[in-house]
Parts: C-alpha cells; sequence; structure tokens
C-alpha cells in the first residue's frame, strides 16, 4: 500500500522514495552521456547471456522495464493518497479516530487487527475498501467485522459493501497493468506492422507473407502510438470490470506513463538508433559505423533525438504530476489525459524535424512524417475535445 495510516503519519513523511530512484536514474544517465561525449563510448546492447538457454538479455528490455516498473510505483503512490482523501472526505473524524474496541469484536479478531496496526474504526474502514488482506482475518473473520460495521448507526453501509475509497485502491494499479501492458505490445506492435522504418526494408505486405515475422520482437518494431491505444483499450476493459471510473484512472497513468518514456528511451541510446541528422553540436551523439543508415555512412555524430525524446518527457512528467497532486480537483476527469496527448503529441512533431528514418506519406508536393501526421492529428483532437468540455462545464 501506498499510504500507512494513522493520519498523522501521512502529513509526516519526507521525500518519497520514487524522488530519489528518479534522480539516481538521472544522475547515472548524465554520467554515462557526458562519459559517452568525452569518448565516443556507448554500452553494449546484451546487458548479459543465461547460458544456460543462450539467451541474450538486452539493456533495452532491461530499461524499458525499469521505466514501467516505476512509472506504476508513482501511479500507484498517487491512487493511495487519493484514496486517503476521499476517505477522509467521507468519514467525519469523530469515527476515524473511534478505537476499535467500540465494536465489541471478538478478542481474537481485536488481537489480529491489533497485530496489524488497525486500532481504529477508520483505519478499519480504509483497509477495509483498499486492501482487504491487510485485515489478517479469513472468512469468518470478516463477516463478523462487517456484521459489527453494519450494526453501527455512525456507518453507511455503502462504506462496507462498496466504499468510495475502493476506487483508488493502489492494488488496481499492478492487476491492470496486466492488461494494459499486454493489449499496449499487441497495438505498438500492429501500428509498426503498419508503418515499418524505411531503413528496415521490409514492408507491411511482407510480414502478413510470413507471419512469424508478426511476432518477431527481438527485431524490434514498435509503435508508440499503437501501444497507447491498446494501453487505452486494457484500461478501459479493466476499469469497465471494476466499474471504476476509466478517466480517471486514465489521468494518474498518463503520470506514469511519461516517466517510463522518460527512463525507456534511454534503451535507444544503448541501442544507437533513434538518432537524427548529422550535426556537429556539442552533444551529438556517436553512433557507431554497423549502427548507421547506409545514406550516412560517413558520418559519425548525429543529433540525439532520443535525448530530446527523454528530456521532453521528463518535463511532461513534472508538469502532469504537479497538476495531478496539487490541483486535481480543479480538473474534469480526463483532462490530465488530453493534455498528455497534447504534449507528446507536439513534443514527437518537434523531434520528428530531425529523425531520418520514419516512414512518410505524401502531402501534396511533400512527404510528411507519419508520426507527425499522427500526432498533429491527435493533438488537435485532443485541445478540441478540452476546450468542448470545459465551454460545456461552465
Amino acid at each position: 500500500m501506498a499510504l500507512s495510516l494513522p493520519e498523522e503519519e501521512v502529513r509526516d513523511r519526507g521525500p518519497r522514495v520514487y524522488w530519489i530512484l528518479i534522480a539516481l536514474f538521472g544522475v547515472g544517465a548524465l554520467i554515462l552521456y557526458l562519459y559517452h561525449l568525452a569518448t565516443g563510448f556507448t554500452p553494449d546492447r546484451v546487458a548479459f547471456t543465461i547460458e544456460a538457454i543462450g539467451l541474450d538479455v538486452y539493456w533495452y528490455g532491461i530499461i524499458i522495464t525499469a521505466g514501467i516498473a516505476l512509472g506504476a510505483y508513482v501511479v500507484a503512490e498517487l491512487a493511495g493518497i487519493r484514496a486517503v482523501a476521499e476517505w477522509q472526505a467521507v468519514v467525519p473524524a469523530e469515527l476515524r479516530q473511534e478505537p476499535i474496541n467500540t465494536l465489541s469484536l471478538p478478542e481474537e479478531i481485536e488481537a489480529i487487527l491489533d497485530r496489524n496496526r488497525i486500532r481504529t474504526t477508520g483505519e478499519l474502514l480504509f483497509w477495509w475498501g483498499v486492501e482487504p488482506d491487510r485485515l489478517g482475518l479469513n472468512a469468518e473473520g470478516r463477516e463478523q467485522v462487517a456484521q459489527r460495521l453494519l450494526a453501527q448507526r455512525a456507518v453507511d453501509p455503502a462504506w462496507v459493501e462498496r466504499p468510495p475509497w475502493y476506487q483508488w485502491a493502489p492494488g488496481h494499479v499492478w492487476t491492470g497493468l496486466f492488461w494494459c501492458l499486454i493489449l499496449a505490445v499487441v497495438g505498438a506492435r500492429l501500428y509498426h506492422v503498419l508503418t515499418p522504418s524505411p531503413s528496415m526494408g521490409i514492408t507491411p505486405a511482407d510480414y502478413f507473407r510470413n507471419p512469424l515475422q508478426l511476432i518477431n520482437l527481438r527485431r524490434g518494431g514498435l509503435g508508440i502510438y499503437g501501444g497507447i491505444a491498446g494501453g487505452a483499450l486494457g484500461l478501459f476493459l479493466y476499469t469497465f470490470r471494476r466499474r471504476i471510473s476509466a478517466l480517471r484512472w486514465a489521468d494518474l497513468g498518463v503520470v506514469g506513463l511519461t516517466l517510463g518514456q522518460f527512463i525507456g528511451r534511454w534503451g535507444n541510446f544503448v541501442n544507437q538508433e533513434l538518432y537524427g541528422r548529422p550535426t556537429d553540436l556539442p552533444w551529438a551523439v556517436t553512433i557507431d559505423p554497423s549502427h548507421r543508415l547506409d545514406a550516412y555512412v560517413e558520418f559519425s555524430r548525429f543529433h540525439p533525438a532520443f535525448l530530446y525524446e527523454s528530456l521532453w518527457n521528463l518535463l511532461a512528467f513534472l508538469a502532469l504530476y504537479y497538476l495531478a497532486t496539487r490541483l486535481w480537483h480543479r480538473l474534469l476527469p480526463g483532462e490530465l489525459m488530453g493534455l498528455y496527448l497534447i504534449l507528446y503529441g507536439v513534443g514527437r512533431i518537434l523531434t520528428e524535424t530531425v529523425r531520418l528514418d520514419s516512414n512518410t506519406v505524401a502531402i501534396g508536393s511533400i512527404n510528411v512524417a507519419v508520426a507527425t501526421v499522427v500526432s498533429l492529428v491527435i493533438a488537435l483532437v485532443a485541445a478540441g475535445w478540452l476546450s468542448f468540455r470545459r465551454v460545456r462545464s461552465r
């Protein structure tokens, strides 16, 4: 669980662990990149090999996994904060502070709750709604607790049957993540299959002529917009099944998503991909000959497009995090999600101005990156949707 009770512990908490982890990653990435600028060194793609099965484990996968895990951890923490806020807004302070012995529970149940640091009726109600296993009770014990709670005149039956703070149970993050990840990978792969990079020397028809290549993820090929669409579908299915708000959870989800993208783009650095046009700028990335596009083999230093996108995502994360923690009461459901789509769309359009290996589409007499067109459409639609809802809400 993201937060601990009683309420004094919530108020007195210091810096959260995830800020330390984010800072450590940022410092480590900065040191690595400065060393790269000084020496041209880039870590090998393979982190280690599992000799027993001859399987190479790539840094790219490790970095992506770390980004997803840390992003999910932040979302779980934010959900925990909202669960406490909902609980505090609904349950009167007097009841929250009422000793557990006023419920006249059997001694053995009181002893179990005490061992699990649940000593007030408020704490019992809170954990009942967000993490029942924290109570340490079996089915019979929970039934007795439910009966005693329902017998209290000050306790709303809804707080026992389906508490309002249940919707923010941090456990939703970890169970819902499975749904989102599976469909995100499927969506990302389909997006790539339909719009493969020219340098890969493969067309959408080639994939369907050789269906095994559709699932050959080790050759690369995942499109972020397909991943976002698939993840959104997974989120909708999970929240619909649990009867909780998809838009409100999407607002929290994009906070973790931007953090994951900030971290995950460093996997592109290790893979020596996602670089832009040749340049002599001081922060240019050095690409080994074996990873250069055929038309640019005589060049060695390029725009670090991965770095531009990573830093943009870091700024987006900080902005969304601030809104999600300080101003969320003033926001309509879905507004953070819409803002993310705008921010990422704008950032992607800017990044595409230096990228070399983008799939393009002819618009009139010019070729435009498919990602630019998609980003522009999504950003405009999101901006229009947000504006319409704001005007309508007034």
